[in-house]
């Protein structure tokens, strides 16, 4: 239950920029603690660790040479070397402990032979992203662009070698560009979600994003009516506010483990809106009638599934549509609940994968990326058979 009191401190103390002791507080409220008293606030302040701050990630230190095999447990929680947000599962600390440390990936785990992943930049007036862009090898006529968002820790090469988006994009000729946060814009290279001037059309990080976007359209021969934007986590949050800012631009978004646009406004609402949902904000605020598909794990400790469901509601508040349910499971793998809501005109409007077991990764990723869980359903595929399926205007 929220204490009113503990999150008004909380709040002030964000304001002021102490950020770390208002996430040390909001962590013992939620773990049933109390406020300190004012005269003992000093006093706690000065014992709490100085840690840079994450809003979605935590990493422990790995070094691995050989993927090793994955038992069913540990793949239940996704691939443990780093799992973003983690670490604040049971909100035991608010820092990265350390840095990942394992081998370098090689161009076969990133991109088909053939094919060209090339560096980029884009700069506004809200500053300037670097970025990858992978080229298909096929060159004919215009082709779809998919706009990949990593999760905190990541970088375009890992977020591109976990999710193999790159080869199934080679299969069906699509571009695919992934934007990279620096670690000067937040510390654990996690997209802003949480700040009100990152979730605005025409400014902070969602205009670079969609910067990125336009810039390669006007360079690369990109069907204009079929542009899609997914990400992971915090990436996924993202994704979620770009939907919401720039229903013109894409045609559709995919969102894995991530949360709503408008599910918090600051560091207080950002964490409550991880451990239990985003609240009535985040479903009276969304604007996006984008179509949506959205991947979350029913185990996930650190963002509540209940942010997919919240999602869900957002992307299909504009009409009434009938629902279809789908249960399967994967060979050897998670189960999972694919719920299809579907508008008068037949059209899949918006897919709810709920996986069963499953926690806070990338599902059915690949072990060669960071924050993957290779037993569940193919986030990738699923993903992208559900973006060809849409366009604007369609």
């Amino acid at each position: 239950m929220l204490n009113q009191d503990i999150v008004r401190e909380a709040t002030r103390l964000t304001r002021a920029g102490q950020l770390v002791e208002a996430t040390a507080l909001l962590q013992r409220m939620l773990q049933g603690g109390y406020a300190p008293r004012p005269e003992s606030r000093s006093a706690a302040q000065a014992r709490l660790p100085l840690d840079p701050l994450t809003i979605d990630a935590t990493a422990d230190v790995v070094e691995e040479r050989e993927a090793p095999p994955i038992s069913p447990a540990r793949s239940a929680q996704g691939r443990r070397r780093a799992l973003p947000l983690d670490g604040m599962r049971d909100f035991p600390g608010v820092g990265l402990r350390s840095p990942i440390t394992r081998a370098p990936l090689s161009p076969s785990d990133i991109v088909p032979e053939g094919t060209q992943f090339i560096a980029g930049t884009f700069s506004n007036a809200a500053g300037s992203r670097t970025y990858k862009l992978f080229i298909p090898s096929r060159f004919q006529g215009q082709r779809p662009l998919i706009v990949m968002l990593h999760g905190c820790t990541q970088s375009p090469d890992d977020f591109a070698a976990g999710t193999r988006m790159n080869f199934l994009a080679e299969e069906q000729n699509c571009y695919v560009v992934y934007p990279e946060q620096p670690s000067g814009a937040n510390q654990s290279k996690c997209w802003n979600w949480f700040r009100t001037g990152d979730q605005r059309r025409g400014g902070g990080e969602p205009s670079m994003i969609a910067g990125i976007t336009r810039q390669i359209m006007r360079e690369h021969p990109i069907d204009p009516k079929r542009v899609y934007v997914a990400g992971l986590s915090a990436g996924g949050a993202a994704a979620a506010i770009m939907g919401a800012t720039y229903n013109d631009l894409y045609a559709a978004v995919g969102i894995h483990s991530g949360l709503a646009c408008g599910a918090a406004s600051d560091l207080p609402s950002a964490f409550v809106a991880m451990r239990q949902g985003g609240g009535s904000k985040a479903n009276a605020d969304g604007k996006t009638s984008v179509p949506t598909i959205v991947f979350h794990g029913n185990r996930d400790t650190t963002v509540h599934p209940k942010n997919g469901d919240q999602i869900i509601e957002q992307s299909a508040r504009a009409t009434r549509p009938t629902t279809k349910v789908l249960r399967g499971r994967v060979p050897h793998g998670h189960a999972y609940t694919r719920t299809v809501l579907i508008d008068g005109a037949g059209r899949a409007i918006s897919e709810h994968w709920d996986i069963d077991g499953a926690g806070h990764a990338w599902s059915g990723g690949s072990p060669a990326g960071s924050y993957t869980d290779p037993q569940g359903p193919d986030a990738t595929r699923e993903m992208l058979r559900f973006f060809l399926e849409h366009s604007l205007g369609g």
